[in-house]
């Protein structure tokens, strides 16, 4: 038996984490094994990669930060994901390789198809079943994140250019590939995202 691997994409701000939450507590309650992870930072592994990547003092070269990310992505889907996913569990996870190709590819300006192709390598070509992309205006996203927390890490801290080209990645990453993701406005409410995704899991649960 074959699980399902779904991701959440977005900005800084988008609420990924609020509704990887209320997904994962749903899939519970209807019977799902859940699994949850996040990138960087989803095994010890990646904590420590995680605390480079995102807090090192002083700069990251784009090609360096992009293999960092890579790392992170290789240990994580072959030491808990890919597991699961055998396993017939459900996982849910912030975050994959398509914010590297939105954050490094469009926000650092390097090769999107390279970066892509990285990770790619890095995970033997697992792909996510679903991939939820919350949309949100950058500017707009700032501003939760100022009435959220007092200090950026690295990537949050970027000028609002760089957000802006990190949102044009997403979307024209999602435009490419309708079948797999579903794009959904972040300013809406959280219960009729919650909503609109159950829906779009319910079809994938068959």
């Amino acid at each position: 038996m074959t699980g399902l691997f779904i991701t959440l994409e977005g900005g800084d701000g988008s609420g990924k984490s609020t509704q990887a939450s209320l997904l994962a507590d749903w899939l519970r309650e209807s019977g799902y094994t859940v699994e949850r992870s996040r990138e960087p930072g989803g095994t010890e592994l990646g904590l420590e990669l995680r605390e480079i990547v995102l807090h090192r003092r002083g700069p990251i070269a784009p090609r360096a930060e992009a293999l960092i990310y890579a790392a992170d992505r290789a240990h994580n889907i072959a030491t808990k994901v890919r597991p699961a996913v055998e396993r017939g569990e459900i996982v849910i996870q912030d975050r994959y390789l398509d914010s590297s190709v939105a954050y490094q590819g469009a926000g650092r300006v390097l090769d999107p198809t390279e970066v892509r192709d990285i990770s790619l390598w890095a995970t033997e070509g697992f792909m996510p079943n679903l991939t939820i992309l919350l949309d949100l205006d950058e500017a707009i996203g700032r501003k939760r994140l100022d009435q959220a927390r007092s200090a950026y890490d690295r990537l949050e801290a970027e000028h609002g250019e760089f957000h802006a080209r990190v949102r044009a990645g997403f979307l024209a990453l999602a435009a490419a590939d309708p079948e797999r993701f579903l794009v959904l406005p972040a300013t809406d409410s959280i219960e009729s995202i919650a909503a609109a995704i159950r829906d779009r899991v319910t079809v994938l649960l068959g």
